[in-house]
């Protein structure tokens, strides 16, 4: 291949690795309504659970019709699923759902927020990765970012429960941690297969789950709002999600991938604003303008091929 054809073929794959990021960032920060009508009504473990009891069989069965090698064969395709299903499903939607029901939406934003910050630190310690220091000071102006959109203060941060505040920041470690697991395991079976079976496994451990801390469903009335609202996080945000988050995570590694993490608090807000009507601040363009300046740092040796590419 002539060295423009290579290089357009580079281009071309970080276009569609960007556009997959965008996507999944519309896809998770979309969910945020859905998420707050559903757990108005169902226990946090147990709508967790439902959200992969609906998104697991359409998965499967989209994998078996679009993959020959559907089921996990090998070894590393066994110890992926596992640590798919224990982490990023299971232990990552429990520990959020249930911060999410006792912690205001502001501090489990930064809380979760965090999540980009840890996963440097997990892929240093499992994958010997190394950020500099510019990189590092793109991490942090994401931060800074989701800190200007969801502005916490003294009255936000301690008004939610304290366990709910731990929660949710165990499940942006564990998600950091589960993702870099992920990248190093490096399953041979393909994304999607291997996302369906960790949401069935997943799903299986958030119902024990469910189960033992004595959650129950019990006369909760299904509404038209609770259907919808579960088959708007399963749907979308689930069996759609996760196959990008897990293609990325293979693609550009698990630092990058989750990033997304800064892109979901504005989503959040434009979907606040088409359905709830609530405004968007002059606080959301700011941060928005920081979180792009943190990620263009990160990723400054592309930009600045892409811009020269562009101007020359």
């Amino acid at each position: 291949m002539p060295v423009g054809g290579k290089r357009a073929g580079v281009s071309l794959h970080r276009y569609r690795n960007a556009g997959l990021f965008v996507l999944l960032g519309v896809l998770f920060g979309s969910s945020f309504v859905a998420i707050k009508a559903g757990l108005d009504a169902l226990p946090p473990v147990f709508f967790a659970a439902l959200r992969f009891d609906v998104a697991a069989p359409i998965l499967l069965v989209y994998a078996a019709w679009r993959h020959d090698d559907w089921i996990p064969r090998h070894r590393a395709d066994v110890a992926g699923l596992v640590v798919g299903a224990v982490t990023i499903v299971a232990a990552n939607n429990g520990l959020l759902f249930l911060g999410q029901r006792t912690i205001t939406p502001a501090a489990a934003s930064v809380m979760y927020g965090l999540n980009p910050i840890l996963s440097p630190a997990f892929a240093f310690l499992l994958l010997g990765q190394r950020l500099d220091v510019r990189g590092i000071v793109g991490i942090l102006l994401g931060l800074v970012g989701v800190v200007i959109i969801v502005q916490p203060s003294p009255e936000t941060i301690t008004s939610g429960s304290t366990i709910g505040q731990l929660y949710v920041l165990a499940a942006a470690a564990v998600i950091a941690v589960g993702s870099v697991l992920m990248r190093r395991i490096d399953a041979t079976i393909e994304s999607i297969p291997l996302t369906a079976w960790a949401m069935a496994l997943g799903a299986l451990l958030l119902h024990t789950w469910s189960l033992a801390i004595g959650e129950s469903a019990a006369g909760t009335a299904v509404t038209p709002t609770v259907a919808l609202a579960v088959l708007a996080v399963a749907i979308p945000s689930t069996a759609a999600a996760y196959p990008i988050y897990f293609t990325l995570i293979r693609r550009i590694g698990p630092v990058r991938t989750n990033l997304v993490a800064y892109v979901v608090p504005i989503v959040a807000a434009l979907t606040g604003w088409l359905l709830l009507d609530e405004p968007v601040t002059l606080a959301t363009a700011a941060g928005f303008c920081v979180v792009v300046a943190g990620v263009a740092l990160l990723e400054r040796r592309i930009v600045a091929t892409e811009l020269a590419r562009f101007t020359g």
